[in-house]
């Protein structure tokens, strides 16, 4: 058995700051502006990380809204938290993690908001077999993604927090607000200041609201920025063209992808998730998450299946196969407002274009 531990190239996702590191590298080496405190790159900087720049062959990572982008920098230079809401696959964590990347250069300091999330997972906890051997000490002391940020000057992101019990989220205010954790066990060493560069990137779920409602205090130390779905057609076309090629790259068996086959894709996620269709008829939007990354996601299994099984050209008929998995999850009414779509809506358009029907043909077939 090998021991050999998998190379960079063989990872499923490599962190922002590794799979870009080149373009960092550059923009470090150019960047002439003022840095603040802690951060590793100047914000103009971070803002052409993030929004690309052409002259450093640095390339664009988020869409759909630059100013945002620039007051999520703004935020992170002063005193109050960030926080990031949105629709789900509406690219809060991406945009969180090329943040960290950019300004800390590590964007692995992330506690993961859940039902189970304890105050341990947000301050410190302990290595019991030092504790009781050796008693509290910091070598006995297991620091959390968190006080590592604190101790460092680094940003730590907090993802989900409004998963995780109010009395949870709440141990953020005093820290936040004094920039100083304490650990009464370590006596004379029980005050951890928090360095220069540290501040808070925190996400949630709109869909969420109502499972744990932040307390109006902690909503204070926050400024919060809604990330919101792209709306243009022929950007959102662009944008998921572009991450298929990206995703389907180094292929030895390319698979041929029609543009207007992603066109058509596009379309059915933009009308069901807005519940209004191009011509401006109201329809039932969906419960399921219909976002750009669910469309991508879509889009890169049905190429495969194009590749492997039929032929090595993106047809609707695959688009209507893996369309299944998003729409028709465990929601019964999800299951009749897209039966009902296709009945109407992809029907009216079967009669005059081919695509479309080939894909209500499809759909006929497969959801039947």
């Amino acid at each position: 058995m090998s021991t050999t531990p998998p190379s960079a190239n063989q990872s499923v996702r490599l962190a922002p700051e590794q799979r870009w590191a080149d373009e960092l590298d550059r923009l470090a080496a150019a960047d002439t502006h003022a840095r603040p405190p802690g951060w590793k790159l100047s914000p103009r900087a971070v803002r052409q990380f993030i929004l690309g720049d052409a002259k450093l062959q640095v390339t664009q990572k988020f869409f759909g809204d630059d100013p945002l982008v620039d007051r999520a920098i703004v935020t992170l230079m002063g005193h109050q938290g960030l926080m990031l809401v949105g629709e789900p696959g509406t690219a809060k964590s991406l945009l969180s993690e090329l943040l960290a990347a950019a300004i800390s250069g590590d964007s692995g300091l992330t506690v993961q908001g859940t039902a189970g999330t304890t105050e341990d997972h947000i301050k410190y906890s302990w290595n019991y077999a030092l504790l009781l051997a050796e008693g509290p000490s910091q070598r006995a002391l297991v620091p959390s993604p968190l006080y590592q940020a604190m101790r460092a000057g680094k940003l730590v992101r907090f993802e989900e927090i409004t998963r995780c019990p109010p009395e949870i989220q709440d141990v953020l205010i005093s820290l936040m607000s004094d920039k100083q954790l304490m650990v009464p066990e370590l006596g004379d060493d029980a005050r951890l200041f928090a360095q220069r560069g540290f501040n808070i990137i925190a996400t949630a779920n709109l869909r969420d609201r109502g499972v744990h409602e932040m307390s109006s205090a902690l909503k204070r130390r926050f400024n919060f920025e809604t990330v919101r779905p792209i709306r243009d057609h022929q950007f959102e076309v662009d944008l998921v063209m572009a991450q298929l090629a990206r995703e389907l790259a180094g292929s030895e068996a390319p698979v041929n992808v029609p543009r207007d086959v992603v066109s058509l894709l596009v379309t059915t996620f933009q009308e069901l998730r807005a519940g209004q269709t191009q011509e401006g008829t109201a329809i039932k939007g969906l419960d399921a998450v219909m976002s750009t990354a669910e469309a991508v996601n879509v889009a890169y299994a049905a190429a495969l299946q194009a590749r492997h099984f039929n032929g090595g050209e993106l047809t609707p008929r695959e688009i209507a196969g893996q369309l299944q998995g998003v729409v028709l999850k465990d929601s019964a009414d999800d299951a009749k407002r897209v039966r009902h779509y296709f009945d109407t809506v992809v029907r009216e358009r079967a009669r005059r274009d081919a695509q479309w029907k080939s894909f209500h043909d499809a759909a006929r077939a497969l959801w039947q």
